[in-house]
C-alpha cells in the first residue's frame, strides 16, 4: 500500500527531529498544539505508526517509561536519565554480534536488541552541584 506524505505526518516528523533526546508521542503532541491547536491527538499516534512503518523513524521501548521516537534509523545504544527521563544517543560502536556471547540455555532465538544505559545527564548532574 503507498501511502501519501500527508502535512500532518511532515509535522509530526519535524517535530520530532525538532525536541530531539527522542520525545514521546506526549512530548510531540504538547509541542504541536503550540502552533497548531486543531491538532489531534490520536492523529500524532497514527502518524508516529506509519512513520516508523515506512522507516523514516524507528520507535524505542523504554524500561518503566513511555515509548521514544527517534529520527536516527541505524541501529545504536541509547542512556536514559534516571532524573529527568531524556534518553540520549550513546556514542560506541553497535555491536551486531553480541549474541554470540550470550549463554543461551533456553534455546531462545534472538532476532536484535536494544540496550539502554541509565545515568545522570550532564544538565541534571549541573542542577545538583549547585
Amino acid at each position: 500500500m503507498i501511502r501519501r506524505n500527508t502535512i500532518q505526518r511532515t509535522l509530526v516528523l519535524e517535530t520530532l527531529i525538532k525536541l530531539g533526546c527522542h520525545p514521546t508521542a506526549d512530548e510531540i503532541y504538547d509541542e504541536l498544539i503550540k502552533q497548531h491547536p486543531n491538532f489531534n491527538r490520536a492523529t500524532v499516534y497514527r502518524n508516529l505508526q506509519q512513520l516508523c512503518e515506512i522507516g523514516d523513524i524507528r520507535k524505542r521501548e523504554m524500561p518503566d517509561g513511555a515509548d521514544r521516537f527517534d529520527h536516527t534509523c541505524s541501529n545504536h545504544y541509547h542512556a536514559r536519565c534516571l532524573k529527568c527521563g531524556r534518553v540520549f544517543d550513546v556514542d560506541m560502536d553497535y555491536i551486531s554480534d553480541i549474541d554470540k556471547f550470550i549463554k543461551n540455555s533456553n534455546g531462545f532465538e534472538f532476532t536484535e536488541h536494544d540496550i539502554v544505559f541509565k545515568g545522570i545527564c550532564a544538565e541534571c548532574k549541573g542542577n545538583h552541584q549547585a
